[in-house]
């Protein structure tokens, strides 16, 4: 399939999504990894995930008309080596994901909704966040409210984050695309406020942040 979707946001923030169809072998053509690159994936065990990496570098070879050299920090949060760009990424085992813009941070999720995310309830939401949940469309909006947490933590990239007590994300009500409104706040107190989008689309979720 290559690029599902590919759009810029108002805020200039652009996001692309491949879907995965191709072989390991097709996407290895696409993705002219660098050889030490291609070494590091080749050593994963995972056929799925080795194909998940060799499609964000397929991806970076359509979105950008020169070569991206993709690299990680020692936290994990990744960054091209030869380019100012701001990115994260993302993926399932059918699609990779991934949002840039010029100049500000940005965070990026996007998960299955044929996931169980029951463990998220306890795990990651306050008690506030639990009590907003609708039943009728649970599941889905657990995966709402996670891939918002995993966004906003990504976009701040900081170890040892309580989902529950320091990513705060308001009431909503599940659609097909939406704004939310959320808060990270720091261990000395400090919130900043953010304002995540998603959407849903052949039965996943992804959501972004910017700024």
């Amino acid at each position: 399939m290559g690029l599902y979707l590919r759009k810029t946001l108002d805020n200039k923030a652009e996001i692309s999504v491949w879907q995965i169809t191709e072989t390991e072998q097709e996407l290895i053509d696409l993705s002219s990894v660098p050889t030490d690159e291609m070494e590091e994936i080749s050593l994963i065990r995972s056929e799925t995930l080795r194909k998940q990496k060799l499609a964000v570098r397929a991806l970076l070879n359509t979105v950008f008309e020169e070569k991206m050299y993709l690299n990680h920090h020692d936290n994990g949060k990744p960054f091209l080596e030869n380019c100012i760009t701001n990115i994260s990424i993302t993926h399932t085992d059918r699609y990779v994901a991934i949002i840039t813009h010029d100049e500000d941070d940005v965070g990026i999720d996007i998960e299955s909704l044929d996931r169980d995310f029951s463990a998220v309830e306890k795990k990651v939401l306050s008690e506030e966040e639990i009590d907003d949940i609708d039943e009728d469309r649970k599941n889905e909006q657990l995966a709402i409210y996670w891939c918002t947490k995993e966004a906003i933590f990504k976009r701040m990239s900081q170890n040892r984050v309580d989902f529950s007590e320091q990513i705060e994300v308001e009431r909503f009500s599940p659609k097909n695309e939406g704004e939310l409104e959320a808060r990270f706040i720091h261990k000395d107190g400090h919130e900043e406020e953010f304002e995540p989008e998603y959407m849903i689309f052949d039965r996943h979720v992804l959501v972004w942040v910017v700024g």
